[in-house]
């Protein structure tokens, strides 16, 4: 005879066996397993742009990286280095009245390398970094994806270079899946590769299947259109390209600290960054802080963030032009092109497959084309710092607001810098594994309970606390009830009133009592089936 809980153990063994094929088959893959977006990164020397390679390429293990690719922007430009003098209306030289244009570069070091010193210092933390994470790629594959683009002057795709033969390869082949170009500085070298595909083809039978192919397969990352080739040339010829920019990001950017929340603002201090960041071996040491003595260019009167110790008004009577106010020393400088990548990970929100998923990236603009207004720099500082504190501001009014992944980015992140210098395993926390015992999409109608199976482990031995709960990003408008939300057997109740069409995402979050916290996730998008 067998007891009510030998019946239970009995029902309990035949869900498993009946559901994992369908984890197998309809859930996706273990984290390590998970498909890796291809991503190609175009980048200027902004001191922020160096922070946010710095992060990206700790990352590398989840990427399929492409190119690491020098950028000019309305901010950075080389020259041409014959003299050639060159001069844009409205740029940052002219609106702080600098006199110093026109000219023949502009803030834009003899020499200029920051993308090589970022994969060689990744070379030396190499060793260390494979021991956590095998799938880390080999600094030599990096270093064959490193190119300069069109970086002479700033809004310039008139000539192929390295770089844009680079991007027009990756969109021309034949690989499968999306391929994901991100824009840190300005677009020129993106649109000189898509002006030289044009050129190629435009007269030919094959160029409604080439742009066809490409609308399919490109999707640009762009931090702003930071030299116009995105409004004069890219929208008008290519309106088809996705574009994603994002809105209530975490606060990434510079100035973060200045409207940080209680949670996120210890995370940004100089001990935080010094214990976390700036000691972790040789990428911490090429890491920018507040008041660290460095500079971009010798004599760059944009660029104060190195000193410490002025007000605003002392430096703007040493001769500089200030637009961010100047914070402690040691402190958070910025990571503003962290919006573009964050979504890309491998955390198991799989944010990456659609813009409107939503991730530690924060979510896509309804409006593209106003989210690419360029950055202007106009006003006091204290305006650009309101302008850059207030432009992530999260749906605080809405009925699901979407959740500020800060802490759980940063804590992240301080573990692979730890990584970086730990030589053993057992000696840095890990990410839990995280899986789902149910298809990752699944059909639903109108008042049904749907029951939701998750498993979660550590690799480390850690305890693990579990919640389930819903992304604001499906298109139902309402909140939804999740029964027992903190167990891995949980019941979502679906609403009266959804219609046919409509989906739910639900997120199954796994949290880890390592140091620092570790979180992981699996992401279920229920679909409303028609009445």
């Amino acid at each position: 005879m067998i007891t009510a809980i030998g019946k239970a153990f009995l029902t309990a063994v035949l869900m498993l066996v009946l559901i994992l094929p369908f984890q197998i088959n309809l859930a996706g893959q273990s984290a390590s397993k998970e498909a890796k977006p291809r991503i190609i990164v175009t980048a200027d020397p902004e001191l922020d742009d160096n922070n946010s390679l710095i992060r990206f390429i700790l990352y590398s293990a989840e990427l399929d990286i492409e190119g690491l690719i020098y950028a000019s922007s309305q901010f950075h430009w080389k020259g041409d280095g014959k003299g050639t003098r060159w001069f844009v209306p409205g740029r940052e030289y002219d609106r702080f009245k600098m006199n110093e244009c026109p000219c023949t570069s502009w803030r834009w070091a003899e020499g200029e390398r920051f993308i090589h010193d970022i994969v060689e210092a990744y070379e030396k933390s190499y060793p260390n970094l494979k021991i956590h994470n095998p799938g880390y790629p080999s600094p030599e594959y990096l270093k064959s994806k490193i190119r300069y683009g069109n970086i002479e002057f700033d809004g310039d795709y008139s000539k192929d270079t390295p770089g844009s033969e680079l991007i027009k390869a990756a969109i021309l082949d034949n690989e499968p899946g999306k391929l994901f170009i991100t824009a840190w500085g300005g677009a020129s070298t993106i649109a000189r590769a898509l002006k030289s595909i044009q050129n190629q083809y435009e007269m030919t039978t094959q160029w409604e299947a080439i742009k066809n192919k490409i609308n399919r397969k490109v999707v640009l990352l762009p931090s702003g259109d930071q030299d116009n080739t995105i409004a004069t040339y890219i929208l008008p010829n290519w309106p088809g390209i996705e574009q994603r920019s994002f809105r209530e990001s975490p606060h990434y950017g510079y100035g973060a600290q200045i409207r940080a929340t209680e949670v996120n603002a210890p995370l940004l201090t100089p001990a935080w960054m010094k214990a976390n960041v700036l000691d972790r071996g040789p990428l911490g040491k090429l890491y920018r802080v507040w008041g660290d003595g460095k500079q971009m260019v010798k004599g760059d009167k944009v660029d104060y963030f190195g000193l410490a110790g002025y007000s605003t008004d002392e430096l703007k009577k040493m001769g500089y032009f200030v637009w961010m106010p100047p914070q402690e020393k040691g402190s958070w400088l910025g990571e503003g092109d962290n919006a573009t990548f964050m979504n890309m990970l491998g955390n198991g929100l799989r944010a990456w497959e659609s813009g409107e998923y939503g991730g530690w990236g924060g979510r896509a603009n309804p409006d593209q084309r106003a989210a690419m207004a360029m950055f202007s720099g106009e006003g006091s500082a204290d305006d650009m710092a309101n302008a850059l504190g207030s432009r992530n501001t999260n749906s605080a009014n809405a009925d699901v607001p979407f959740p500020d992944f800060f802490l759980p980015a940063q804590q992240s992140f301080a573990t692979r810098m730890k990584w970086a210098v730990t030589p053993l395993f057992k000696d840095a926390n890990h990410e839990p594994k995280v899986s789902i015992i149910s298809p990752q999409k699944i059909i639903a109608v109108a008042k049904q309970k749907v029951k939701l199976y998750g498993l979660a482990s550590d690799p480390d031995g850690n305890e693990v606390s579990v919640k389930w709960w819903q992304m604001p990003a499906g298109t139902y408008p309402g909140k939804v009830v999740i029964n027992n939300a903190n167990t891995l057997q949980a019941e979502l109740e679906i609403p009266e009133d959804v219609k046919g069409g409509q989906t739910i995402h639900v997120i199954l979050e796994v949290t880890d009592n390592g140091v620092p916290a570790l979180t992981g996730y699996r992401r279920v998008v229920v679909e409303v089936g028609g009445r």
